[in-house]
């Protein structure tokens, strides 16, 4: 399969069988997020994996939509091992750490997709809130979380995964 036919089949999964993913896929899936390019190639990303019945209950307890997925990651960054740059007139001292951790997130969530499983992209939570339940370190800033699991048998994308602007809405050629 070639990376754009993987790209067109993925979608944003939301009915999860309950089996377990195995951990050789959880390795690949890391991995792939670890060969990720960040700026400078500094790395800063941080990926928590939450596996745990009690790492997923106190994920639950703060209502991210999960889908009841058997497994999700918490995708950070470090504030201090990101890259910053001190000429951005626009952004003061901009940090990469975000979208370092979002290319990180989507690397992996192709990865999971090769694999055979499946991902849905999460943001609604309180980063501040997700950081105290964790644990996280003051400096990490969680950025994204992904459930991941196989489809269940009543799986399919919802009817907006087809549903594309047109390339003239999104793209200009200067």
């Amino acid at each position: 399969m070639t990376f754009r036919e993987l790209a067109q089949k993925r979608y944003s999964e939301r009915y999860y069988d309950p089996r377990p993913v195995e951990q050789e896929k959880i390795d690949q899936i890391l991995e792939a997020g670890r060969a990720a390019p960040t700026a400078c190639n500094y790395q800063p990303q941080r990926v928590y994996v939450i596996q745990s019945e009690e790492a997923l209950k106190k994920a639950r307890s703060m209502h991210v939509s999960h889908f009841n997925a058997p497994l999700m990651m918490l995708v950070c960054y470090d504030s201090q091992a990101a890259w910053h740059n001190p000429r951005d007139r626009r952004y003061e001292n901009y940090c990469s750490g975000e979208q370092d951790a979002a290319i990180v997130a989507t690397t992996m969530m192709y990865a999971a997709e090769e694999l055979g499983v499946h991902t849905v992209w999460l943001r609604g939570f309180d980063s501040f809130e997700v950081a105290e339940t964790f644990g996280l370190p003051e400096q990490t800033v969680p950025v994204m979380m992904f459930s991941l699991g196989y489809p269940s048998p009543d799986s399919k994308p919802s009817p907006w995964h087809f549903q594309r602007t047109p390339r003239d809405g999104t793209v200009t050629v200067l």
